[in-house]
């Protein structure tokens, strides 16, 4: 089994269609929506956990691609800017799987390990800086 995490842009003209359903029924995959938002130009973004077979994974993909949903694989609805972060640690105790963390207690730099991010937001609200931030 394997598990992939991808940031989906549905245009106005899927937004209609079942595409999650299919992912679980046509593609036996699990799916775990970590968010999800309709814009006012009825547009919807969705970033998602899918866990299934690497085959099945990919078929899906394929799927979606066909679908003329824009698949994001590399990156997540999430974003951190190590440049505008001055490691001040506001945002440690608000992160409720430690993606953010001090990995070095000498130089106290925050740290952002993505594969534990939930995308709660949690950092974007409470980082005074603007270093933690939505794509979406």
């Amino acid at each position: 089994m394997a598990t992939k995490k991808i940031c989906l842009f549905l245009p106005k003209s899927e937004m209609e269609k079942p595409v999650i359903y299919h992912l679980v029924k046509d593609y036996d995959l699990v799916i775990n929506i970590f968010r999800a938002k309709i814009t006012a130009e009825e547009e919807g973004y969705l970033v998602i956990d899918v866990n299934g077979t690497e085959e099945n994974i990919e078929k899906a993909m394929e799927y979606m691609r066909d679908s003329n949903v824009i698949l994001n694989e590399t990156n997540r609805g999430l974003q951190r800017d190590p440049d505008k972060c001055v490691h001040c640690g506001n945002c440690l105790s608000h992160c409720p799987t430690k993606a953010l963390h001090i990995e070095d207690q000498r130089t106290r730099k925050i740290e952002f390990k993505e594969d534990l991010c939930i995308e709660c937001l949690a950092c974007v609200r409470n980082c005074p800086f603007g270093a933690c931030y939505s794509i979406f």
